[in-house]
């Protein structure tokens, strides 16, 4: 059996194992403050082109979405999520124990509109509501969709003219920003967002993601609330020196772009064979259709995830591709798809 469940089914790509190895007996400062994180922030300042970033590395995503949310939020306060997003859908309500409300926004293929954010601050009119301060959204997202520069612009501007926090979920931006059909940089997202993050567990690390805080006015305390959610590692140096492996070149965006290739090479034989697609494919999470008797047949020899049922003859499935697939196996999927 062969899983296209996820892409964070493998460990960590050689070269992060070789610098792990090679660090092994270093003695190095705990939580974060070692010289491993220091190169690495250093690495990751110069590509998003912000020299005063504070950047804090945690261990998994939802840990940061929450740590994010609850930090910067004010106890009446909740924050705005596609319907798809994954602080409402996949996250066990981690952000409301904390205390905080998401707000459910309408989504078009998995992003989110100044439509639906206006549409929620409309309807959120009084105190006797939670007051929206914060807009949540991933690039890449749920369904595996991208933002255009335009349309993270326009989100941005209704932040701004809104007085709300915009922070983007980038578990997954590394195949946002290797998508052939992106136009966003790093850069850009740094000018047009207040605080993000950069994915490590889903791109070739063991784990951890680098919160990058671009807005002067959320960084007070920051490190206060990270350790009170249990978020600062005391051997934070590994995360750090995880991280100095994926930017000290461009390895970071190289594991991207294989597995965002693999996924393409899926599209492009899945689209001969007839089958159709849920959302139109953009990085490594592709949605098809496929008939319920084909996906007992595949059930047989590959783990994936069934999306949703769409009626009694046909599902929608999801088939992750990851910086570890192999052309053989991408192969092996191919060949044992019967044409439609």
């Amino acid at each position: 059996m062969y899983s296209f469940m996820n892409d964070y089914s493998e460990g960590a790509h050689p070269r992060i194992l070789e610098l792990l190895y090679k660090s092994n007996y270093e003695q190095n400062i705990g939580y974060g403050l070692d010289v491993h994180s220091e190169k690495s922030r250093e690495y990751i300042r110069k590509l998003i082109g912000r020299q005063k970033a504070d950047i804090h590395f945690i261990p998994g995503g939802t840990l940061t979405n929450l740590t994010v949310i609850s930090a910067l939020l004010r106890p009446h306060q909740c924050v705005i999520s596609a319907d798809t997003g994954h602080i409402n859908v996949h996250e066990a309500g981690a952000v409301e124990a904390t205390g905080h409300k998401v707000v459910i926004a309408a989504s078009k293929e998995g992003k989110l509109y100044p439509e639906a954010i206006e549409a929620v601050l409309k309807y959120h009119s009084d105190e006797h509501m939670v007051l929206p301060k914060m807009v949540y959204i991933s690039n890449s997202t749920e369904l595996g969709t991208i933002y255009s520069k335009d349309e993270l612009t326009r989100i941005h501007n209704v932040c701004k003219e809104k007085g709300l926090i915009l922070f983007l979920d980038g578990a997954r931006i590394g195949n946002a920003l290797m998508s052939k059909y992106n136009d966003l940089t790093f850069k850009d997202i740094a000018n047009l967002v207040d605080v993000f993050y950069i994915g490590g567990t889903k791109n070739g690390a063991l784990l951890g993601e680098a919160l990058v805080v671009c807005n002067d006015n959320l960084k007070e305390d920051l490190r206060y609330l990270i350790k009170q959610k249990g978020a600062l590692m005391a051997k934070g140096f590994v995360m750090g020196i995880q991280f100095e492996a994926l930017f000290q070149d461009d390895l970071y965006f190289r594991l991207a772009k294989h597995a965002n290739k693999m996924a393409e090479i899926i599209t492009g034989a899945l689209t001969e064979l007839g089958y159709s697609f849920y959302v139109p494919p953009c990085t490594n999470q592709l949605f098809p259709v496929v008939p319920n008797h084909v996906l007992e047949f595949l059930a047989q020899k590959f783990d994936f995830y069934i999306y949703k049922k769409i009626d009694q003859d046909s599902s929608v499935i999801r088939l992750v591709t990851s910086w570890a697939t192999t052309q053989e196996s991408v192969d092996r999927l191919i060949e044992a798809l019967p044409k439609i």
